[in-house]
């Protein structure tokens, strides 16, 4: 019996030669393709955003460039006209493509997954696919045995993408006013050069740019216990600015000019500030429910509409696309903007040249904007713990329900102000410090964010859901 393919938050994911094999990525190549076939035929033809080439993108990991070329010899094979990218690049220079192109774009990446894992992500319209889409192609799974042509189009998009990049940041502005080392940490991943592509300045210093599919022996993720090497380049260099993109480049880490990582709920407020006071956004806020506090506090502050959302980026998407938002972010350092010319998509490589421009036009080092948000807004010390468990939950809503009932009035003397159940459940308190339990859907693990103003109070937030969660721990 043929492995079940499941989408998650964001796409198919496996571990390689095991999960992930040729075999099973002309299964899902063949299902995107009859699922296509029905869409194109219930509006008579080709229609909207599927009536495009495919794009067909890889990133730097172990065989990407293979697996995405089976997958497009597949989906030729159906009719599909697919373009097969040239070079491993990043996710969003998929997603720009199928925005300017008008097709659906399959790009081959495990984006932040440890070395030994592969994936595949759907795009339509430059974002991700929602449910929706992923459902409908796996309804057509194993539906029709897949074919394969011999012939492929190849061409690359680098020079597409960089130009993109180029159009949505003030370069002027960086290079006139940036005149200490920058450090951009590639993590061995697929943005690799690019920002050199981008900027061109001497004072550029990219480290772990080097193609290696084991990504150094860390997971490709910009948090901070995969990047000290960042934050000693950093020091090393006295550079004024440490920038992180992970293994697909969609995501993005920051480490400020002391060489200390700033956590996605202190960068994402410090995004957000710049947009509303120097670019004047003036539309919805919206997170993922993962996220921070102070985002909130801005939104209120400003008399902007603020909303929180299900983990996954292409819900907070979403409502960019949709024109209702023009600010959105999650807690896996995410992040996307409304603008001339740009995507409702996450890109790393957009991020930090955002932050370099923020440096630039402000005048104010990584560590000022952040001293900056604190002082206005409030301290954040988050910290957030996977724990495994004896099984996947099956039901997350009867799971949340159970959770409520067994609840006390107060978390270390504070009193509950709100719960939130739209992904696992949030519980705020009164003074806004938060807890959140979210069990993920596809795998035994339970994970556990927390943020408030000290980081005892933090660990105690933690600590207190770990008893809850006990019974349950595969220990």
């Amino acid at each position: 019996m043929a492995d079940p393919i499941k989408f998650g938050t964001d796409g198919w994911r496996g571990v390689i030669a095991r999960d992930f094999t040729f075999q099973n990525c002309r299964r899902v190549a063949q299902a995107i393709a009859d699922y296509v076939k029905e869409e194109r035929l219930k509006h008579k033809g080709p229609k909207g955003t599927l009536s495009g080439p495919m794009i067909v993108g890889y990133d730097k990991r172990f065989q990407s460039d293979a697996f995405a070329r089976e997958i497009a010899q597949v989906l030729e094979a159906n009719a599909m006209r697919p373009i097969l990218i040239a070079e491993a690049l990043p996710t969003p220079a998929v997603s720009c493509m199928t925005k300017k192109l008008g097709g659906m774009g399959v790009m081959v990446t495990a984006s932040h997954n440890p070395p030994s894992y592969n994936g595949i992500k759907i795009k339509i319209d430059g974002r991700a696919a929602l449910e929706d889409v992923t459902k409908g192609i796996e309804a057509w799974v194993d539906r029709t045995a897949p074919t394969r042509a011999a012939e492929i189009k190849v061409k690359s998009y680098r020079d597409v993408y960089v130009q993109y990049l180029k159009a949505r940041a003030d370069l002027p502005k960086i290079k006139s006013k940036i005149k200490k080392p920058i450090v951009v940490d590639s993590m061995h991943g697929a943005g690799a050069g690019l920002m050199t592509d981008v900027l061109k300045m001497k004072n550029l210093v990219e480290i772990r740019a080097k193609h290696d599919p084991l990504f150094g022996g860390v997971h490709p993720e910009p948090i901070e216990q995969y990047l000290t090497a960042l934050s000693e380049a950093v020091k090393k260099n006295k550079a004024a600015v440490g920038l992180a993109l992970d293994g697909d480049a969609d995501r993005f880490g920051l480490v400020d000019e002391n060489g200390k990582y700033l956590t996605p709920c202190q960068v994402f407020p410090m995004i957000a500030l710049y947009l509303i006071e120097k670019k004047k956004y003036k539309r919805k806020i919206v997170q993922s429910v993962s996220l921070g506090y102070l985002a909130e506090r801005i939104a209120k502050e400003k008399a902007i509409p603020f909303e929180q959302l299900p983990v996954g980026f292409k819900h907070v998407a979403e409502r960019i696309a949709a024109g209702e938002a023009d600010i959105a972010g999650e807690e896996s350092g995410g992040y996307a903007w409304a603008g001339k010319g740009g995507i409702a998509e996450r890109d790393g490589m957009l991020t930090a040249l955002l932050v370099l421009e923020m440096m630039a036009v402000t005048g104010k080092t990584p560590s000022q904007l952040w001293k900056e948000i604190e002082t206005r807004y409030g301290a954040s010390h988050y910290k957030r713990i996977d724990y495994r468990i004896h099984k996947a939950v099956a039901d997350k809503a009867l799971w949340t329900q159970k959770l409520i009932k067994k609840l006390p009035k107060k978390l270390l003397g504070t009193a509950i102000k709100e719960l939130i159940s739209i992904d696992g459940l949030k519980i705020v308190l009164e003074d806004g410090h938060w807890l959140l339990m979210r069990p993920s859907g596809t795998e035994p693990l339970m994970r556990v964010y927390a943020e408030s103003d000290k980081p005892e109070r933090t660990q105690g937030l933690l600590d207190m859901a770990k008893k809850w969660v006990a019974p349950n721990l595969n220990v």
